[in-house]
């Protein structure tokens, strides 16, 4: 395996920018499809607020409300803490929460305590969280059983970020093979496993590879949010290799337009939504378009740096945001959220 320090390093520097750019590193031209749709009002709902119920069930684990505190840090002191403060109000909201790469505790068990969150989140759906391509650079089954072991974790969740690594220098690009690597280790991990993409979208037909690959469930990841191309723009050093990760700043296709893409081409899949996810509204679209669960990432990250209180407040306002706007369009539940059909162009 690669050198730990260099693996913790990359991942302080990734936390450290995400942290510095506020409102820098969202993709510009690429908006996330939320902006393009409205719920049409139902002014005679038939329903009392107090009815309206935000639960779910996701791989055998009951949800307060279908939102997954994506997968983004560990291996470091500051990353233990962020993810002690998002384990803290992910049980008291039970929501999902994952976990960041987990190739720098496998290099490294010492660093498990920066990662560890069970003890504060019980009773949280909880995420591990690895490259897939570290399948091909000799990570095997055997370890992927061990990091979920370690972590307590309910589900592997592997993500796919081949332009991200092909734009970070020395990044990992080996990809060739590497989808019955995935299939062998949905059969033999003994936990759900899940792809997602960072943050570009997964297209239809990937959706439908990984899918027949036996995976569990799909994290669409599209654009509109946070650019992992923005990102790694502003850690390289040769300037060549930053104008490029400019051109390519603008990488990728809409959230929304991912999710109807993802739910067409599996209409039983289990289908994740993420990707410039902001308001209770937002999460009502998504699931509205299709999806099973809504990740949100950056601006839990950097809630959990002022603090258990601000984050918990973030929490409430997308969970509340999310059952007036249920109240607002009049269904009660997430299943009849899901065959809404009063989602139109705006």
């Amino acid at each position: 395996m690669a050198d730990w320090t260099a693996t913790r390093a990359r991942k302080a520097g990734h936390l450290r920018i995400a942290l510095e750019n506020n409102g820098e590193l969202d993709t510009r031209d690429v908006r996330t499809g939320f902006e393009r749709v409205r719920f049409i009002p139902n002014a005679l709902p038939e329903i009392d607020f107090a009815d309206v119920e935000t639960s779910t069930t996701i791989f055998g684990r009951r949800l307060g409300a279908p939102l997954l505190i994506s997968s983004m840090t560990g291996g470091t002191d500051q990353a233990g803490a962020i993810n002690r403060v998002l384990a803290g109000v992910a049980q008291r909201h039970r929501l999902a929460m994952g976990l960041g790469s987990g190739r720098v505790l496998l290099e490294n068990p010492r660093l498990l305590p920066t990662f560890d969150v069970r003890a504060y989140a019980p009773d949280v759906l909880l995420f591990a969280n690895l490259g897939a391509v570290q399948l091909n650079q000799g990570i095997t089954i055997d370890d992927c059983r061990r990091l979920v072991e370690d972590l307590s974790a309910d589900s592997l969740m592997l993500h796919l970020n081949p332009l991200q690594e092909a734009l970070e220098p020395g990044g990992d690009t080996t990809f060739g093979g590497l989808l019955p690597r995935i299939t062998a280790l949905a059969a033999g991990v003994k936990v759900p496993v899940v792809v997602k993409e960072v943050g570009f979208g997964l297209a239809p037909d990937v959706v439908c590879r990984l899918f027949d690959a036996g995976v569990a469930a799909v994290d669409v990841a599209g654009a509109g949010g946070t650019s992992w191309t923005r990102i790694e723009g502003r850690r390289v050093r040769e300037p060549w290799r930053a104008d490029i990760c400019q051109d390519l700043a603008e990488w990728g296709f809409p959230t929304m337009t991912a999710i109807k893409l993802a739910r067409e081409a599996a209409p039983e899949g289990l289908v994740f939504g993420s990707g410039g996810v902001r308001t209770g509204l937002d999460v009502a679209k998504a699931i509205a378009q299709g999806a099973d669960l809504v990740g949100i990432a950056r601006p839990f990250l950097v809630a959990a740096t002022e603090g258990f209180e601000v984050t918990d407040r973030y929490a409430r306002r997308l969970i509340e945001g999310l059952r007036v706007t249920m109240f607002g369009i009049g269904v009660a539940d997430i299943a009849n959220l899901r065959r809404c059909n009063r989602l139109t162009l705006a």
